[in-house]
């Protein structure tokens, strides 16, 4: 199906000239003062993971593959990857690690995800944008520090870091955005 490149967004599935499937990384629209608007898109090839950019007019269209979106339940992982099971049929799908990179951090049991289905095999995946961890490691307060403008590293208990404020201590429930890792709040329960 083709699309203008400006209407692409990450996640999305495109299959270039070589007829690779590329899975969108990041998409950026540049529209400078003086000149044509232009699109760069960065993209991971599925087949073998090789990372490309390419640069498009705004208006050129780009051929995006049909891709089906089902919903799964995170089930576990193991050596032979990451297990989803469909919540539709029951089917039991099993992911490679390198389809979620560094989101595999952030799932947990039972959480409901998107996967993005080409031909049967899954190529792409959509967490929840917002997952609750507990902080497992900071450093202390320091005195006279304001709230406003410092923040401090923190471990959480999926093994990730992320700049937490200054009054988080470890045990604290926090809420972290699944795109970039940064903290949004401190967790309501």
């Amino acid at each position: 199906m083709k699309v203008i490149a400006s209407s692409i967004r990450k996640g999305n599935i495109l299959e270039r000239d070589d007829g690779q499937l590329y899975v969108v990384l990041s998409a950026e629209s540049f529209h400078p003062g003086k000149g044509t608007p232009t699109t760069q898109i960065d993209m991971r090839r599925i087949s073998d993971g090789v990372k490309t950019t390419d640069r498009y007019k705004t208006t050129e269209q780009v051929e995006r593959a049909y891709v089906e979106d089902r919903d799964f339940s995170f089930l576990y992982n193991d050596a032979d990857g990451y297990h989803f099971m469909s919540v539709e049929d029951y089917e039991q799908v099993n992911v490679p690690v390198d389809v979620l990179g560094n989101q595999a951090a952030y799932l947990q049991e039972g959480m409901k995800v998107i996967l993005s289905v080409f031909n049967g095999i899954p190529v792409a995946i959509q967490l929840p944008a917002r997952v609750t961890l507990e902080v497992v490691e900071t450093e202390p307060v320091i005195k006279n520090q304001t709230a406003s403008s410092s923040f401090k590293p923190a471990k959480l208990s999926n093994g990730a870091r992320a700049l937490v404020p200054p009054h988080i201590q470890p045990g604290t429930r926090v809420v972290i955005l699944t795109e970039d890792g940064s903290y949004v709040e401190r967790a309501k329960d």
